[in-house]
Parts: C-alpha cells; sequence; structure tokens
C-alpha cells in the first residue's frame, strides 16, 4: 500500500522524529502498514524530511517492539501479537492454546491479606474478610507478557496457590476446589504507563503503555470466585473483546 505525503508541523512542540513514529505507529495499529516497511528513502519522501529523521523514528518503533530492524533485509511490522480474546466463559489461557502457542503462569508469591474495601466490594465479601493474593507471570513462548495480582476469597480457597504454582494455569487450579463453571462478571481495560520496576518485569521501556486490565470471574452459581489485575506489554498483546 502506497501511503500518501504526509508533511511534519513544524511548530508544534512536539520533535518532527516523534512525529513521525505516532504516525507511524498508528498506521501500523490500524493495519495499514503491515509486513514491511516502506525504505527510509520512501519515508522521507512521504513526511519531507531527512533519512537521519526517519531513522530516529523507527530506531524508537523498535525500542518499543512494533517492529524489527533486520540489517541487509528491511524493517517488519511484528505480527506475533497474542490476541487476547475476552470472552464471557474465556481466560488467557484458552487464547494462547487457540493460537497454538505456549504458555504458562509462573507464580512468584502467594499470601493471605486483608481484603482492601475496593476488592472486598468486587468479590461481595464481608467486612474483615481475607483474600489470598497470588503474583504471577504470565509467559508466552519463553517471553513474559503479562505482571499478574489475583484475589481468590478465603477460607474458600486455601491451599490454591501450591496447586496454581504446580499447574501454572489459573483454571486447573480452580478446578481442584470444584469450579469447573465460570464466567467473566466484568472486565475493565486501561492503557497507563508503567513504572520501572514492572516495565524491567515487561522488558519494555517506561515510555511504552501497558494494557491495564480488571477482572472479575464468577462460579456457576454466581458467586464471585476472583478478582485479577493483569498488566500485559501493548507490543505483544492485544485485547479482542467478544460479542456475548
Amino acid at each position: 500500500m502506497t501511503l500518501p505525503t504526509q508533511p511534519m508541523e513544524r511548530r508544534t512542540g512536539i520533535t518532527i522524529w516523534r512525529q513521525i513514529e505516532q504516525a507511524l505507529r498508528s498506521d501500523i495499529l490500524s493495519g495499514q502498514l503491515q509486513h514491511r516497511l516502506p525504505n527510509e528513502a520512501a519515508l522521507a519522501a512521504r513526511f519531507s524530511v531527512n533519512r537521519h529523521t526517519v531513522r530516529q523514528a523507527v530506531k524508537s518503533l523498535a525500542e518499543n517492539g512494533l517492529v524489527d530492524i533486520r540489517h541487509g533485509s528491511g524493517t517488519f511490522v511484528r505480527d506475533d501479537l497474542l490476541d487476547y480474546q475476552v470472552g464471557r466463559r474465556s481466560r488467557l489461557a484458552h487464547s494462547v492454546a487457540g493460537a497454538r502457542r505456549v504458555g504458562t503462569s509462573r507464580v512468584l508469591s502467594w499470601d493471605a491479606l486483608p481484603a482492601t474495601p475496593e476488592i472486598g466490594q468486587l468479590l461481595d465479601l464481608s467486612a474483615g474478610a481475607e483474600v489470598l493474593c497470588v503474583e504471577s507471570l504470565d509467559i508466552v513462548d519463553g517471553k513474559i507478557i503479562g505482571v499478574c495480582s489475583q484475589y481468590f476469597p478465603l477460607p474458600r480457597f486455601a491451599g490454591l496457590g501450591a496447586l496454581y504454582a504446580h499447574s501454572g494455569v489459573t483454571h486447573l487450579a480452580l478446578a481442584q476446589f470444584g469450579v469447573v463453571q465460570f464466567q467473566r462478571r466484568m472486565s475493565r481495560v486501561t492503557a497507563r504507563l508503567p513504572d520501572k520496576l514492572l516495565a524491567q518485569q515487561l522488558g519494555q521501556p517506561v515510555s511504552l503503555p501497558i494494557l491495564h486490565v480488571d477482572t472479575v470471574y464468577v462460579d456457576g452459581d454466581g458467586v464471585a470466585i476472583e478478582y485479577g489485575i493483569s498488566r500485559f506489554c501493548s507490543a505483544a498483546v492485544q485485547v479482542v473483546i467478544e460479542p456475548d
């Protein structure tokens, strides 16, 4: 696809190379730019700039995980984004399996904690109730794509931490407690900038927004069983909303 000439604005307060990066990012995320990027000469002509300015923009795209620069071959749009299908009865593990990719959750820790007012409300708990907090990493094809915090009501799910750590899959651990049917009651997706630690865990710069996904699951009887917070690298995961 040949994209139209798009001269940059010189007095916006945003550097020219950053404007080019933003324009290319928009083209990539909208699907207008796929597979291989035009060469430096073509991009320089499109934006009416020199090649050095284009090179800065493309380098930033590569640092943010949107393109791969292959010396001698060109620059290619990354096509390994995972579609996270947010459906009523689906979890991330189902999307990973459906994409025929290898995924697991690496449990880092688990502990019993008093539920905060927000968590207690989301899980329909009484004041003073405790929850099991599990901290984990979502790993797909050997790469960390998400950092997760999950909260399960106690005493119902006492002992789930060890089972979860062993299986690496949330719904398999829940099945050990008789939860074989579940559905998503609520999901909320926002874009946020990561702090330094989260960016390091995800292997990305702090300037790249993450996808912050809050979810509440209920069992077959409609009883809340889990509140989860997933923080995904936006260069690795895109959320796809499935109709009911």
